[in-house]
């Protein structure tokens, strides 16, 4: 019977798990949904402005053009982390420390890389493996444009001023619920349109500037790099709720194909135990009887 028991115990506790791991799923796909109707809309626009000011800061000459723009020799990398705070959401976070840990090992072996997590978990495990230059936790759990363009801010200064020669983003890009893909993204300096995807940048579209190409560099490449990392911040939270409910079907799976093997385990040492006990009668009564 302490077998009994002690199987009974075990459904209890999956039972139990089963219960959270389903809760959670439903959690993260009611957030999923507003989260991937927001980045859905925004992509069209974040692209086409980075398109068009890519293109504007291209005819441009290296005296005229933004001070975003200038191209100089990399010694400085500065790596933006973008992660969760949270866990159990599979290989979320584990995906984007590994793709940092690679660019900061093979990609710029030899120069000095720092780190900018924006997420407790990334931090927890990249200030062992360098300089933690600024965490912010916050930003994720009240994201808002406003709260990252200070961050945006902060990394076009450390640009501008030289702190650092190359700002790159990795972040997990959101394609549906069930994949998030990762992806590493220049924020500074800007790139040219030929430098994307291997595209060859195209001359033969022309605008009309009013005012002058100048004015509208200054004034629209630092909200298009705002835009820029709002977007990448937005991708990662509707990849964060994804992952979390995918994974937490998963588990919800698991603990159920676990339960119904346990009951049937249970059952079958009953039935053992049953018969047993019978057993014992019916041997008992025969003894009596001679």
């Amino acid at each position: 019977m302490a077998n009994l028991k002690e199987i009974r115990n075990r459904i209890s506790s999956v039972s139990s798990t089963m219960q959270i791991t389903s809760a959670m799923k439903m959690v993260s796909a009611a957030k999923l949904k507003k989260a991937q109707d927001a980045i859905t809309a925004m992509r069209p626009y974040s692209e086409k402005l980075t398109e068009l000011l890519q293109n504007l800061s291209a005819t441009l000459g290296e005296d005229s053009g933004s001070k975003y723009s200038a191209q100089r020799e990399v010694n400085k990398v500065l790596i933006v982390a973008i992660t969760s705070n949270r866990g159990l959401a599979g290989a979320f976070n584990s995906n984007i420390i590994k793709q940092v840990r690679n660019l900061a090992t093979q990609s710029y072996a030899g120069k000095q890389v720092d780190f900018m997590t924006l997420g407790k978990k990334g931090n927890d495990i990249l200030k062992k493996a360098g300089t933690i230059l600024e965490n912010d936790n916050d930003i994720l759990d009240n994201l808002s444009y406003d709260t990252t363009s200070e961050i945006a801010e902060k990394l076009m200064s450390l640009y501008s001023e030289g702190t650092y020669d190359k700002i790159i983003l990795v972040y997990n890009h959101f394609k549906n619920a069930a994949t998030q893909l990762v992806t590493t993204e220049q924020f500074l300096p800007i790139l040219p349109p030929k430098a994307i995807e291997g595209q060859e940048a195209n001359n033969e579209v022309s605008y009309i500037f009013e005012p002058s190409k100048e004015e509208i560099v200054e004034t629209l490449i630092p909200k298009s790099l705002k835009t820029q990392l709002f977007k990448a911040l937005r991708d990662s939270v509707a990849s964060e709720h994804g992952a979390r409910m995918t994974a937490m079907h998963k588990a919800t799976d698991n603990a159920t194909e676990l339960r119904d093997s346990l009951k049937l385990q249970y059952n079958k040492a009953r039935q053992a135990a049953i018969t047993n006990e019978i057993l014992e009668i019916v041997g008992g009564a025969e003894a009596l009887a001679n």
